[in-house]
């Protein structure tokens, strides 16, 4: 069988709505989610035992089970135990704990690799069902592009490409927001405004299918798109977190279309029309913070997430 290799993209929030609660526990949700084109690479090497493998130079990437790409090379081999083992190596780019689905994305790539190297054919939507089995960002990391996305996250519509936009990303090295406590904590200050019916859910759906950002991706307009940026989640994040509302802060102060934190933080993220546009406003607000604990990146939307190399 054929090694293969692939790059693996990080995901942005560009709408976060949490509607209410579900049966299952987790949050009914309405989102927008975007590609962009900073990414891993994971590479994929047939074995010939019954194994899985997996390295990272990064020291606080888990090699064992509690590696995403791990469990989706496990998952694989249960759904298919006619094939033998894999070695993953994976090659970060993508910051750790920031809110970008790296680790989701990670597990999209070995799925679709192994698709690749076994020549199983499986569709897009079957893909996505494995995805799912693994966590609620997988199956949109599997195709990647923007969509919006309900119930907890994995129910995608395919949106019209944005891969003329590029975003500014920031993130303390040092700083790691963890997700269930964000949400849980959104649940306690703000469940009284939660849906309360199905008929209800449905409607806050609806709304925001039909709504406003949707509308401004169709018609492409950038500037619109910034300034209907909205992350439920920051209630809850930026009082906790003084230097992610600082960095978010500098940001605003800049000539750039809209800035927001992504998914549960910490990472912040600045659009802009331009790529030139977005290396000043990185260059600008590293010399204002001017932190060795801050990373900032330029990164293009993408209208895809997991390719080959």
């Amino acid at each position: 069988m054929q090694s293969y290799s692939l790059s693996a993209s990080a995901k942005i929030n560009l709408y976060l709505e949490i509607i209410g609660n579900r049966a299952d526990g987790y949050h009914e949700l309405a989102m927008v989610l975007q590609s962009v084109d900073l990414a891993d690479r994971v590479d994929l090497r047939p074995t010939v035992r019954d194994f899985i493998q997996v390295h990272c130079q990064h020291p606080e990437v888990p090699e064992g089970p509690r590696n995403l790409a791990y469990q989706a090379a496990a998952l694989m081999m249960q759904k298919f135990p006619n094939f033998s083992g894999v070695e993953i190596t994976i090659q970060k780019q993508i910051p750790i704990g920031a809110g970008l689905a790296g680790g989701s994305s990670n597990a999209a790539a070995v799925i679709v690799g192994l698709d690749l190297m076994w020549q199983l054919g499986l569709t897009q939507s079957e893909l996505q069902e494995l995805g799912s089995e693994l966590g609620a960002d997988v199956p949109f990391c599997i195709t990647g592009g923007t969509a919006l996305a309900v119930g907890r996250g994995d129910t995608l519509s395919s949106l019209p490409p944005l891969d003329h936009l590029y975003v500014v990303l920031g993130k303390y090295r040092s700083m790691a927001v963890s997700t269930p406590w964000a949400y849980q904590t959104f649940r306690k200050r703000f469940g009284h405004s939660y849906a309360q019916n199905v008929e209800t859910l449905e409607s806050r759906r609806e709304r925001v299918h039909a709504g406003p950002m949707v509308s401004a991706i169709f018609q492409r307009d950038a500037r619109q798109i910034g300034h209907l940026l909205r992350n439920d989640l920051e209630r809850v994040v930026l009082p906790e977190y003084p230097e992610v509302t600082q960095l978010r802060d500098r940001f605003q102060q800049l000539d750039v279309l809209g800035t927001m934190m992504s998914g549960s933080g910490p990472t912040v993220f600045a659009l802009t029309q331009s790529r030139s546009q977005a290396e000043q406003v990185r260059e600008t607000v590293g010399a204002a913070i001017a932190s060795p604990d801050l990373d900032l990146w330029v990164a293009q939307m993408s209208s895809t997430s997991i390719q080959p190399l």
